[in-house]
């Protein structure tokens, strides 16, 4: 589905990081020796849809919400959480740098997309992107 309008990618967004939040949550139960760190990045993805959405919603209004920022295809970009039942922590980590490395993609085009139109939505895309970066040193140090 191609991902024109600011409410729809805000929105695919949105749905791609609760994914992932449930994702980080399936990730604490099956390791609990990890579980701290699962959850703590279940809450961060929840705490960048919130901002992510406050940034939006004090810049957007309906007369501009017309315009086309965005020039996403959802399917580049649409998350897999699906996890082999038995899979071990290595196949768990590599699976979460894969699902961070293309929600990273997302927003770092949506930012380079939408930048001459908007302001906070693609600083607070950044934003997101620079923590998502930090976060896969983490993983790495699980594997």
């Amino acid at each position: 589905m191609k991902l024109n309008t600011a409410s729809e990618t805000l929105s695919f967004l949105r749905e791609q990081e609760e994914r992932l939040a449930v994702f980080y949550e399936d990730l604490a139960q099956r390791f609990p020796e990890h579980a701290d760190t699962f959850k703590a990045f279940a809450q961060e993805n929840r705490k960048y849809n919130k901002q992510i959405q406050m940034a939006y919603q004090s810049v957007i209004t309906d007369a501009i919400e017309g315009c086309y920022a965005f020039d996403l295809e959802s399917e580049d970009y649409e998350l897999d959480t699906t996890l082999a039942e038995g899979a071990d922590l290595a196949q768990a980590v590599a699976k979460a740098l894969e699902l961070e490395e293309r929600i990273i993609a997302a927003y770092s085009k949506g930012a380079e997309q939408s930048g001459s139109l908007m302001a906070d939505v693609p600083r607070n895309f950044k934003i997101v992107v620079r923590k998502r970066n930090a976060r896969l040193a983490k993983l790495r140090e699980l594997a």
